[in-house]
């Protein structure tokens, strides 16, 4: 008689096949089939090829969330964003990091979870999710001076590496990138185009990649032999709209300027908008120059000079600290590490500048 519809072999219901079924196919117990399927070494070739046939023949998928569970592991890493959804989507800085991390973590079998946090109240709840252990690790970038999550997962022993430092003594794992010094290489190009009152638009303060931008600004004055005017620094919010303000503000104090460097390119194409509607010419009235090498830079009339931030390699760069904290480093994966400085969870990555047309 014909198997009756919807069955499988061996007489079993139609649905997903189950371990047992596996085992009883092979003719081993269950706890053989499972050390096979978790790659054990403790299992005769006989017996592996065995257990590997009636996997094929019965298609049988081991359940990654029952796997994960017994083994202390979620399989997940959490990206965080402290930011709101209107910045995360118009700021290319943060698709390049997520970029940088995909590709990295496409190696294992991780999953990667997007999670945007805008207010002191989500960040705490998702700490109390992560030390329900739903997420291997976390991934924490756009931190400000007084987030208190990196501590909260700390205390909840979840490995988390930021994108950047909330001060200069950071102990968490991170990855930043030498902010102070591709400003002052940005601001001593402006004055070896012979401009003399160079401002700035700075990022939030809160932040301290804007802090070090706002202090390798003043260094370069300094070293100049210039003053440093602190009426010439002002502070944006790293979004074009901030940008555009802040450049209006700039006009009315200082009339006279003639170049703007930039903590963002974003925040350079709202000043470049500004200064269009005040009648100035960019670089003949007024030289630019911003910080990140975005889509942004590329596209501005004129073509963006600004200082390259690895912005992809600092997202790979993070997954593999990351990776390293969960024991889930690859082998050769030290050798294939951006070039930097600092220890293995503590790397600051070099930026170069980039001139065009705008200085």
């Amino acid at each position: 008689m014909a198997a009756a519809r919807g069955a499988r072999p061996g007489g079993a219901a139609r649905g997903r096949p189950t371990l047992e079924e596996v085992a009883r196919r092979a003719g081993v117990g269950r706890g053989t089939v499972s050390r096979v399927i978790n790659g054990s070494p403790r299992v005769s070739d006989r017996t592996r090829a065995a257990v590997e046939a009636a996997v094929a023949e019965l298609g049988y998928v081991p359940n990654r969330a029952a796997r994960a569970l017994a083994a202390g592991s979620a399989d997940a890493v959490a990206l965080v964003v402290p930011e709101p959804e209107s910045r995360f989507f118009t700021e290319p800085w943060f698709s390049g990091i997520v970029r940088g991390i995909s590709e990295e973590l496409s190696r294992t079998d991780l999953q990667l979870l997007l999670t945007l946090l805008s207010g002191r109240q989500e960040r705490e709840r998702f700490a109390q999710y992560a030390a329900a252990h739903r997420v291997d690790g976390v991934l924490l970038v756009s931190v400000h001076a007084d987030h208190t999550l990196p501590d909260l997962l700390a205390d909840a022993r979840i490995p988390a590496v930021l994108g950047g430092r909330r001060h200069a003594g950071e102990t968490a794992p991170y990855v930043d990138c030498d902010n102070t010094g591709g400003a002052h290489r940005a601001v001593t190009h402006l004055l070896g185009r012979g401009r003399r009152s160079i401002a700035t638009i700075t990022g939030s303060l809160d932040v301290y990649a804007a802090r070090c931008r706002a202090d390798g600004y003043r260094a370069a004055l300094r070293d100049a032999g210039l003053p440093v005017d602190e009426d010439l620094l002002v502070c944006g919010d790293f979004t074009e709209d901030g940008g555009a303000r802040a450049m209006r503000g700039l006009l009315e104090r200082a009339p006279g300027l003639d170049a703007v460097f930039c903590a963002s390119d974003v925040m350079a194409a709202g000043a470049r908008l500004a200064l269009r509607r005040a009648g100035r010419a960019v670089p003949d009235d007024v030289a630019l120059v911003g910080f990140d090498d975005s889509v942004v830079a590329r596209h501005m009339d004129p073509p963006l000079t600004t200082v390259r931030q690895p912005i992809a390699a600092m997202g790979r760069e993070m997954a593999r600290v990351l990776l390293d904290l969960l024991g889930k480093g690859t082998p050769g994966a030290s050798a294939a590490r951006a070039p930097g400085r600092g220890d293995r969870c503590h790397r600051v990555l070099p930026t170069e500048l980039v001139v065009r047309a705008s200085s």
